[in-house]
């Protein structure tokens, strides 16, 4: 694959989606993935989650908070379900 995508999207909007719940990673999806497209999608989520916690965090203001943890949550999970994937199929994603 050449730059894997995902219904028409690159892997960085596909992070991007994730994110902010509109897409939900599965073994499923990752079926049609190979060994790079494995590694660019775990990047992809590596650097939205450093985005995330980079942010200001919003005191005050339990909205935000709410939005804040959602998505660092929705993050973690597609970040597990990929490793725990890709170990499946002996990809290393180092």
């Amino acid at each position: 694959m050449g730059e894997a995508q995902i219904r028409g999207k690159s892997l960085a909007a596909i992070a991007k989606d994730i994110a902010d719940g509109y897409v939900s990673l599965n073994p499923i999806i990752l079926k049609k993935f190979d060994q790079d497209a494995y590694k660019a999608l775990h990047q992809q989520i590596r650097q939205r989650q450093m985005e995330a916690r980079a942010e200001k965090f919003p005191t005050n203001d339990i909205p935000g908070i709410r939005k804040r943890n959602l998505r660092m949550q929705r993050l973690h999970a597609a970040m597990f379900i990929l490793e725990q994937s890709a170990r499946e199929r002996r990809i290393s994603l180092v």
